[in-house]
């Protein structure tokens, strides 16, 4: 693998990371005291929201890590083995996550806003949120897929390696 290419995917990795936790420590807080300013009538819907919203962004970091994690193997050049296959779970885990945490918000809203709705904006992030998540995962599970093949097909090659250099 390239070490350019993967010095620059990390210096990405990076950056989204310290996006999330500004997102995470100051621009979600911002953006609920200013609500809660402007629609007072909504101040009971602040914290859970923001808290959700937070917890949100963690399975985003989590995908992040186990990026991080494969990029240092493909360095190594040893992703196609079957320690890679952790982070890859790992990474289908916190899609779904961030799925359901998507859903249980639009759920949860919908409930305390029975009288009022939840405006359409709102309901369209969050329904487009869990969908992006789910077809994350199903796009991770082919890959996962692809990657139990090459393993396969690795330890294959290398015992016909040995195979070949005990007959020459």
């Amino acid at each position: 693998m390239n070490p350019v290419t993967t010095g620059l995917l990390r210096v990405v990795i990076v950056l989204l990371v310290l996006g999330t936790l500004l997102t995470q420590l100051v621009i979600l807080p911002d953006m609920a005291w200013t609500l809660q300013v402007r629609y007072p009538e909504a101040a009971a819907l602040r914290v859970p929201t923001l808290v959700v919203s937070a917890i949100g962004l963690v399975p985003l970091q989590a995908v992040l890590g186990c990026v991080w994690r494969l990029v240092g193997m493909a360095r190594r050049d040893a992703v196609f083995s079957p320690s890679a296959f952790r982070w890859v779970d790992a990474m289908i885990g916190s899609a779904v996550v961030a799925g359901v945490v998507a859903m249980g918000l639009l759920v949860w809203l919908l409930a305390q806003t029975r009288d009022t709705g939840v405006p359409p904006g709102i309901f369209l992030t969050l329904v487009g949120c869990a969908v992006l998540a789910v077809g994350v995962a199903l796009l991770v599970v082919v890959l996962r897929g692809l990657l139990v093949k090459a393993v396969t097909w690795k330890g294959e090659a290398t015992a016909l390696r040995a195979e070949l250099a005990e007959v020459i």
